[in-house]
């Protein structure tokens, strides 16, 4: 149980770290490469690339998460706070419809990757790993957006039964 409440709290931050420390290393041994031993490596920019498009699918459902999207606060803000819970449900659910969607296209992209056997150019890295990252991203935000709709769905029972709101962003003293 321990080993799925860490993959449910850190796994976008595991992940996200993992790739950026590569990233970094990757990029510094580049660099050194180039202006100091005068030659370059012709896969690190590649595989820096994709390790990035990873970064990036994986990075919606962190945001997800912690609930650091970009969005219109001042106009949910001037809700009262009934009607604010009621936003932030409606809000979830259009986002767990709107990324389940794109995970059912994110698995036909795939599948079409699979079924090219395209290979990258420098690192001759079977594509499907590097187009997978949509339809992987994707699937965590759908999962995100559910657990989202979970908890607002206990913050309207809460606001029907006049039990305090539990704040979704504890930075915001709603």
């Amino acid at each position: 149980m321990k080993v799925i409440k860490l993959l449910d709290d850190k796994l976008e931050e595991i992940l996200l770290i993992i790739l950026l420390v590569a990233m970094a290393c990757i990029m510094g041994v580049q660099v050194f490469c180039r202006y100091i031993l005068n030659f370059s490596l012709s896969w690190s920019e590649e595989l820096t690339r994709y390790m990035f498009i990873w970064s990036c699918f994986i990075s919606i459902s962190y945001c997800i998460k912690r609930w650091i999207s970009i969005k219109v606060d001042q106009v949910i803000n001037m809700f009262p706070k009934k009607a604010y819970v009621f936003a932030q449900l409606f809000l979830n659910i259009l986002l767990f419809v709107l990324f389940f969607y794109l995970s059912i296209h994110g698995y036909k992209f795939l599948m079409q990757s699979i079924a090219s056997k395209q290979t990258s150019p420098a690192l001759q890295l079977p594509m499907p790993y590097v187009q997978c990252a949509p339809f992987v991203g994707f699937v965590l935000a759908t999962i995100r957006s559910f657990q989202q709709i979970i908890y607002e769905i206990d913050n309207v029972k809460r606001m029907l039964n006049h039990e305090k709101i539990i704040d979704q962003d504890p930075r915001e003293g709603r």
